[in-house]
Formats: structure tokens, sequence, C-alpha cells
């Protein structure tokens, strides 16, 4: 799920401030400590070969974040399909991979203990 900015419906408005809002933008309920990450991703990235061993071979963390620049698609257990680029806020949910089109900074916020597998998951497959 992503959402463009100017899409974020208005809460409110006043002079030097304007609340933009989207409700139901994922549930985080039940997960615990919540880490905040920055990544700089390199265009032509592509995690399908990282996440091959871990659950359906794809992350099965969710996400909430930011593309502050830059263009990526993932790809879910269906096959389906989304691309955030920049300015979109968006929420990735457990099960997807990630194909980085064009380099790309995403600020994101992620269940800090299922992350923390993936990314040690990934540090052990860059060794192989």
């Amino acid at each position: 799920m992503k959402i463009a900015k100017e899409n974020i419906e208005v809460k409110m408005e006043i002079p030097g401030a304007v609340v933009r809002q989207r409700t139901d933008f994922g549930d985080a309920s039940g997960l615990g400590k919540i880490s905040g990450e920055y990544f700089s991703l390199s265009e032509g990235v592509d995690t399908t070969p990282l996440f091959i061993g871990l659950e359906g071979n794809q992350c099965q963390c969710p996400h909430w974040g930011y593309v502050l620049k830059g263009e990526i698609t993932t790809t879910d257990a269906e096959g389906n399909q989304e691309t955030v680029t920049t300015n979109d806020l968006f929420y990735w949910p457990a099960g997807h991979n990630v194909k980085v089109n064009a380099d790309a900074e995403i600020i994101m916020f992620s269940p800090q203990h299922e992350h923390s597998e993936v990314i040690n998951h990934m540090i052990e497959k860059t060794k192989g």
C-alpha cells in the first residue's frame, strides 16, 4: 500500500501548518519494539537472492516508510507488484521481495525483532 503526499487527506490547516492523515495504514498491534531504518539503495538491487531460505523466500517482516528519492518495486507471494517513488508513504506487508528501479533513499519503521532476523539472514547470504 502506498499513497502520495498530495493524496493524503488534509485534516487541519492553519497558518504555518498542514496536518495530513491516512488512517488504517497497516497494523502494528502485537509487534513489540519498532526500529527506525534509513536505507540507501542503488539501481538494480534485487533482494530475491538474499531472501532465499526465509519463509516463502521473501521478507516476512512488515514495513512502514517514506521514499525520500528513487523508485522501488515490491513483489508479493501472489506476484502482485507495487511501485513506490519519491515522496510516497508506503506499507509493505510481510511476504515481499524488493527491486530498486532507480537509486533510492528510504526511511522505514519495522518490527525490530523480525527485521533484525531478516537483516542477519541477508548478511549471512553475502558472506557465502
